[in-house]
């Protein structure tokens, strides 16, 4: 999943969801429901009909996101998916995409320059090196598998957690 949610606008939100499958010749039946249950879970449902540029910016990654899901994929790699939201967007966004990777009980690889979201959202942060890089710090990053990332981002560790990593981005320049 990519900074741009590549949607294409000759297509329905559906239709661009399904274009994974159809790519891979994997449109069955099946995979046609899973996707019809993920709209319908992820409030996408009564667009499915409408244009990409008939949904917000939120709904769009979600819309991604599913595409992304439906694929059935072991491993997500989402590269700064939010960066092209609005603050209060992104945050909302990254909360709903966090819970959704958690309830498919995907793994994920978040790609970020952005601390606050890594804390949030992760359960480890890999600090790179310049390049060539290489990683330069594991940090775990340990809550309570209840909490959400509004719930971190409030928590007393969430700057502890912060702290330590900006400290390690900032330790070698």
């Amino acid at each position: 999943m990519l900074q741009h949610d590549h949607l294409f606008e000759w297509r329905t939100v559906e239709k661009n969801i399904l274009l994974g499958l159809e790519i891979q010749n994997k449109l069955t039946p099946e995979a046609k429901e899973t996707v019809t249950d993920m709209l319908k879970t992820y409030g996408l449902y009564k667009f499915k009909d409408a244009k990409p540029s008939q949904l917000s910016g939120g709904m769009r990654q979600r819309a991604s996101l599913i595409r992304t899901l439906a694929l059935k994929p072991e491993l997500l790699l989402l590269d700064e998916p939010f960066s092209a939201l609005d603050y209060q967007t992104r945050l909302k966004v990254g909360n709903d995409i966090g819970a959704i990777i958690k309830k498919e009980e995907k793994t994920a690889i978040l790609v970020t320059h952005d601390l606050s979201e890594a804390v949030s959202l992760g359960t480890q942060a890999l600090v790179l090196s310049k390049r060539p890089a290489t990683i330069q710090a594991r940090i775990p990053i340990d809550f309570p598998k209840t909490m959400n990332a509004f719930e971190r981002r409030n928590s007393p560790e969430f700057k502890e957690y912060f702290n330590q990593i900006w400290k390690e981005l900032n330790e070698h320049e």
